[in-house]
């Protein structure tokens, strides 16, 4: 049975109905949930039916992405049911200029989740990457659909290192987690994103009064490190990443300032400790 999907007895389907069972219910943020053998993106389908079925809190998962999209329009694939790839349609109350912290949002509730259930060291580099120690396990996208925001994640479960896009990736498997079942890995995802998420839109998404601020800089591996970031045009920053701005920048200090960046492919050149007088060393 090469097609069918319980060919591979390591990477079973997800079942639509036991998670529609689990997470849809009268007062859930989770609305729908639906499962898909195959698509091109699963961001790209869930923005066409923001028109269609307005309603916030869908959520589609693909046991295989083929034409997937990482930040800056790279390419992102997996052998299928290897991970965990899903989008979900939000529709946050929430001032535009605080939204940027949708993305950071999930990959603080996804790297929670995946720390209790899997076992795993589970870090964040922003704005988008979760990590074990400089290997990346998920990546994030954010884009905003005629008044909704689409988020989407892919998160490497049970792929073999020769499976692997880069060098520089890992996965659950990989890291001897002490669960790779997918199932119980997105509802718990799913659930730690409601509850980060509620708290934010009800703090009308001020990120310090919902402690979503303190609670991404606990788990943030960028901050505090020396850091080269690849910036749009060509150019380059080099300096201390210090913090995280209200807007979800990140707050890069060199010998010219602090600047705010909203955008950028952050590279981690080393860490810096911190002295009893605030400054770093």
């Amino acid at each position: 049975m090469p097609d069918s999907p319980y060919a591979d007895l390591d990477r079973p389907p997800l079942s639509e109905t036991a998670l529609t069972r689990a997470l849809v219910r009268p007062g859930a943020l989770w609305t729908s949930v639906r499962v898909v053998e195959r698509t091109g993106s699963t961001n790209a389908d869930l923005a066409r039916t923001v028109r269609e079925n307005p309603a916030e809190g869908a959520v589609l998962v693909a046991e295989e992405q083929v034409a997937g999209r990482g930040r800056l329009g790279r390419p992102w694939s997996a052998p299928p049911r290897s991970g965990l790839t899903f989008s979900m349609l939000l529709r946050p109350d929430a001032p535009p200029a605080r939204q940027g912290w949708l993305a950071l949002l999930t990959g603080l509730a996804a790297a929670s989740a995946v720390r209790r259930i899997a076992e795993v060291d589970v870090r964040l580099k922003w704005p988008n990457d979760l990590m074990v120690g400089e290997r990346k396990l998920a990546g994030i996208l954010a884009e905003r659909a005629d008044h909704a925001v689409i988020v989407g994640m892919g998160l490497n479960v049970s792929m073999r290192r020769e499976e692997l896009p880069v060098d520089r990736a890992t996965s659950l498997a990989i890291e001897n987690a002490a669960c790779t079942d997918r199932d119980p890995l997105l509802r718990g995802i799913l659930r730690e994103i409601e509850t980060r998420y509620r708290d934010w839109v009800a703090a009308g998404g001020d990120p310090d009064a919902s402690g979503l601020r303190a609670a991404y800089l606990a788990w943030s591996s960028t901050v505090g490190q020396e850091v080269r970031v690849e910036l749009p045009g060509d150019r380059v920053l080099t300096g201390l990443a210090t913090g995280v701005d209200a807007s979800g920048h990140l707050l890069v200090r060199d010998r010219d300032g602090e600047h705010a960046l909203s955008a950028g492919d952050v590279v981690h050149v080393r860490p810096h400790t911190v002295t009893e007088n605030g400054a770093a060393r």
